[in-house]
């Protein structure tokens, strides 16, 4: 079959490239320790449902399901598969599973490797997931598994002539539950029928975050009465925008969370704020930030509860790699910006009509950002419409695992 072959292609070109890319080398030497993390943990006597994510934001769609599942069946351990170092790395000691491992990549051998290791009774494939021969395997197996929060499109290989082959490992899930009702569309005109429309659990998660926010003592100190504008996870094209903005207005405070916090990054957007007194987040003490105009978080781990401390948000890399979490700032009812790049995220379509502000260039920008700027009542509309979005789409996880019936 083709898509064997690309597989073993691929693992080919992992391996030659991990001589030389940091990230590949921990992914390919990951997925070789797997079995053997696998052997030393697995308890034969107890039942496994195992999840899989493919990176760190299909981690957080599946995490309410996993808490959700662990309070409520004890009886059951849960095993959580990563495939992308940016996932495993930062997740590898998360104590809501009992194993976490890379997945070993797809070859007949190894699906039917690890499946014989951990006998899972029920699986949960979070998003994008679509491993032919894992799912091929669990469907001979009578192992239930399902697809938790998948969004479909029609440029997807699953709805082109030249996928449908590929296409038949769709089949293989017990259940579909989807976010939105384009995706039932799509799945239903090549015969799928057990679909379910439940939302995204991302909802569920980033109220969870919003419960277990920090009070931050100098973030508190550098907003005092000032409006504070926050702007998260961003690169280059996006604080170009918004800083020129705030350097022509400079009633308003800054707050940059910014998605690299190398050295080099840093000081080119201290550069861009000419003749603003800045202080950097890490080293800063509550004295030094109250008479400072911009601070800039050169620390990782704390931009949720950041944004509570906002009265406007802006989520970086709509002018690239596309957006980051929008949900982590709309949930604390203000107003979000985001760049164009954002087509393939749901939540941002739904933000577009509720509190979100797509923007192409800088004049877009300064046109909404000056009318929230000047407008009390619409500032707080607009916040209040964001944050009510969240909450409205809450309560995926109920509904996945009110479906489902654990063996």
């Amino acid at each position: 079959m083709v898509y064997n072959l690309i597989i073993y292609l691929y693992l080919l070109g992992v391996a030659v490239y991990s001589r030389f890319n940091e990230k590949v080398r921990k992914m390919w030497r990951g997925e070789r320790e797997a079995f053997k993390i696998l052997r030393e943990k697995v308890d034969p006597n107890a039942k496994y449902v195992w999840f899989h994510a493919a990176s760190l934001g299909e981690f957080e769609q599946g995490r309410p399901l996993m808490e959700q599942l662990r309070q409520d069946h004890p009886e059951y351990k849960i095993l959580l598969t990563f495939f992308s170092p940016s996932g495993y790395e930062v997740r590898k000691n998360y104590e809501g599973a009992d194993i976490i491992t890379y997945l070993p990549l797809d070859t007949i051998t190894n699906a039917r490797r690890f499946l014989r290791t951990v006998r899972p009774v029920m699986a949960f494939f979070i998003k994008y997931e679509f491993w032919y021969n894992y799912l091929h395997i669990l469907k001979h197996r009578h192992i239930p598994v399902y697809s938790v929060s998948s969004i479909f499109r029609p440029d997807q290989v699953f709805f082109k002539w030249y996928g449908r082959q590929y296409g038949r490992v769709l089949n293989c899930f017990t259940h579909f539950f989807v976010q939105n009702t384009i995706s039932k569309e799509l799945l239903a005109k090549i015969g799928i029928t057990n679909v379910t429309i439940v939302g995204d659990t991302r909802f569920d998660r980033v109220l969870q975050i919003k419960e277990a926010a920090r009070q931050l003592p100098v973030v508190e100190a550098f907003k005092q009465d000032y409006k504070v504008f926050v702007a998260g996870s961003s690169w280059p094209p996006d604080e170009e925008i918004f800083i020129r903005y705030f350097n022509e207005h400079k009633d308003w405070k800054l707050i940059i969370a910014p998605h690299v916090i190398g050295e080099d990054h840093l000081e080119q957007i201290e550069k861009l704020l000419a003749g603003r007194k800045i202080v950097r987040y890490k080293d800063a003490k509550e004295d030094d930030v109250k008479a400072a105009d911009v601070l800039i978080i050169n620390c990782y781990g704390l931009l949720s509860s950041i944004y509570h401390y906002g009265d406007v948000a802006y989520v970086g890399g709509g002018f690239g790699v596309g957006i980051h979490n929008l949900l982590e700032a709309a949930v604390w009812d203000v107003p979000v910006f985001f760049g164009p790049n954002n087509q393939k995220f749901q939540e941002a379509q739904g933000l577009k009509k509720n509190g979100g502000f797509e923007i192409h260039d800088y004049e877009e920008f300064e046109r909404q950002m000056s009318r929230l700027a000047s407008d009390a009542q619409y500032l707080k509309e607009q916040g209040q419409l964001a944050g009510q979005f969240v909450k409205g789409q809450a309560g995926a996880t109920a509904k996945v695992l009110g479906s489902v019936t654990l063996p």
